[in-house]
């Protein structure tokens, strides 16, 4: 039995899936099988990334399952090396071509690289590609509130979502704050902490109280939190539980217990404001 998963409007009044299916470090062969259980589970949202190198993958166990493309909601993103006005359009032929679809839900770019400063020329190929309707939702990925702003001062468009970092124990409160205030959906990678905190005491005992799993409450703390949590699994079994994250709700007094295991030095991913992209 498949599990429903909630649809949250975006700020240009599409819809998303509240939970998606990340695929990032699996390679095509098992990016392919992996979609296919995951639609089999119940999965409608999809992410990928040109870097990742699996797009062929995600695309063909897409097309090969028997649900329609409207019933789907596939995102992927624009790598550094293609950032700029004319390689942003090229990039996205390519990475279209290779999901062997007309058109993505949802295009990012994968991160603001401000020593590059090309993220403006991209963003306005990629409102260009929006406008031409091979795109319909436009956001970023790893963007922090000045590489935000700028954006929005310069092309008068507001990304749809910011695909960040967030966890229980790094939950960029404040940047999912101001999500919140410019009406930009916060999608969330690592939900789990690459999991670090599944062996957590304190998440356990929240787990036990509620007869559920640590990976189904630190889903649920990053729902509650009104982000959309994009976990990866190539287990059937750890797929289909992450789903029923929906039919329980985190009390104040967990996610007040949870509040305890924030901390700006959890971050395990790279630093939006000085990473570079190999």
């Amino acid at each position: 039995m498949t599990t429903s998963i909630p649809l949250l409007k975006l700020n240009d009044g599409h819809k998303i899936p509240a939970m998606g299916f990340g695929t990032y470090p699996l390679d095509n062969p098992q990016a392919e099988k992996a979609v296919r259980e995951a639609l089999t589970a119940g999965y409608r949202l999809f992410d990928t990334a040109s870097r990742y190198g699996n797009e062929s993958g995600v695309g063909t166990g897409l097309v090969s399952f028997d649900v329609g493309r409207e019933d789907i909601f596939v995102t992927t993103k624009l790598r550094g090396a293609d950032q700029g006005y004319d390689s942003t359009l090229r990039a996205f032929d390519e990475s279209l071509a290779r999901l062997k679809m007309s058109y993505v839900d949802l295009y990012l770019i994968h991160w603001p690289l401000p020593a590059k400063d090309q993220y403006v020329e991209s963003w306005k190929a990629m409102i260009r590609l929006q406008k031409e309707g091979r795109i319909r939702s436009i956001g970023v990925s790893n963007f922090l509130p000045e590489h935000l702003q700028r954006l929005i001062d310069e092309t008068g468009v507001t990304p749809a979502v910011n695909q960040i970092e967030m966890h229980a124990d790094f939950a960029q409160s404040e940047l999912v704050g101001l999500h919140k205030k410019l009406g930009i959906l916060t999608e969330a990678w690592s939900p789990l902490g690459r999991g670090k905190l599944l062996e957590n005491p304190v998440v356990k005992r929240i787990a036990d109280r509620h007869g559920k799993s640590t990976a189904q409450v630190l889903l649920r703390w990053v729902i509650d939190c009104g982000a959309v949590p994009i976990p990866k699994s190539a287990h059937p079994e750890r797929m289909r539980a992450n789903l029923h994250s929906f039919d329980f709700q985190l009390t104040p007094d967990d996610m007040g217990d949870l509040a305890t295991l924030d901390s700006p030095h959890n971050r395990t991913g790279g630093d939006p404001a000085t990473y570079v992209e190999e």
